[in-house]
């Protein structure tokens, strides 16, 4: 298994202090904030840790507030607190804490599995993950052309895989429809149990999203003049999937005003079923040069 997969597993895999009680940690690194995805999926192990059934009442949604930047040099506490245990479904509330203040709040429901109507919207034709540059080839050709920042950032090793669509739009290329397609999977096997894969995509899910609210505007969040942060997010789990196979991460954004970015996206198997939608709203402000 990849050292950075195994990495992730155990900073999903949570200390039990009591019952409803759970500390996580933050993988040290030289980074000054918390990754957002990070606490998402922490959050979401805490509430499934208290579902006795998650087997057969997987997790179908959950709504997030990032409340203040996590502390990446302490563990973070999370409480679950058990909303209902119905008969079809299972609310759970979870807050996450640092230095007596919540940084973080989610709502999280479980379903029993039930069958019936189905629809979905249709895969986008996109080149397929093989036909793109893997991450040697990045890092060989690509890498070198882009930015500093990005350079940094891909160049680091990470549990997810990306394979950029349209990588060019980080060589300045103009995007042609605003949209954002990355193919995602973890770099190493994971285990079977379904619950470690709907983390570990609660994880992914906040990777690039939030980019793409500066498509049209010709910048990413890595430029000199963005300074960004997530505010709140939304996860919904449509249909089974593995975390460790290809998935498509089709994203747009339909707004950008008061410095506050909304960006969508859906999640698709490599066969065209949809798996999960994801909507985000993130700041997005210009910095200001300080007068001298």
């Amino acid at each position: 298994m990849a050292s950075a997969v195994q990495e992730l597993l155990d900073i999903l895999n949570l200390e039990t202090l009591e019952l409803n009680l759970f500390r996580g940690r933050s993988p040290q690194s030289s980074w000054q904030r918390v990754f957002g995805g990070q606490v998402i999926g922490q959050a979401l192990v805490a509430a499934c840790r208290t579902v006795d059934d998650i087997a057969t009442r997987p997790p179908h949604s959950l709504h997030a507030y990032f409340l203040l930047g996590g502390d990446p040099k302490v563990p973070i506490i999370y409480e679950v607190d058990r909303i209902r245990d119905g008969r079809s479904f299972t609310t759970r509330r979870v807050v996450a804490i640092q230095h007596g203040h919540a940084i973080f709040s989610m709502s999280a429901s479980f379903q029993t599995i039930e069958h019936g109507l189905s629809h979905q919207f249709q895969m986008p034709d996109v080149p397929k993950p093989d036909s793109l540059p893997t991450d040697a080839e990045m890092r060989k050709k690509v890498l070198p052309l882009m930015p500093e920042p990005v350079r940094r950032y891909y160049e680091r090793e990470r549990p997810i895989e990306l394979r950029l669509v349209e990588y060019g739009r980080y060589l300045g290329e103009a995007s042609k429809d605003g949209r954002f397609n990355v193919w995602i999977r973890a770099t190493g096997r994971l285990p079977d149990e379904p619950a470690i894969h709907q983390c570990v995509l609660a994880y992914a899910s906040d990777m690039t999203l939030l980019d793409s609210a500066l498509i049209p505007h010709q910048r990413s969040v890595f430029s000199d003049d963005i300074m960004g942060a997530s505010l709140d997010h939304a996860l919904w789990i449509h249909r089974p999937f593995r975390a460790d196979e290809w998935l498509l991460y089709t994203q747009d954004s339909p707004n950008l005003s008061g410095s506050r970015g909304f960006a969508r996206g859906l999640i698709f198997a490599e066969d065209g079923t949809l798996v999960a939608s994801v909507a985000q709203e993130g700041l997005l402000r210009l910095r200001t040069r300080k007068q001298e």
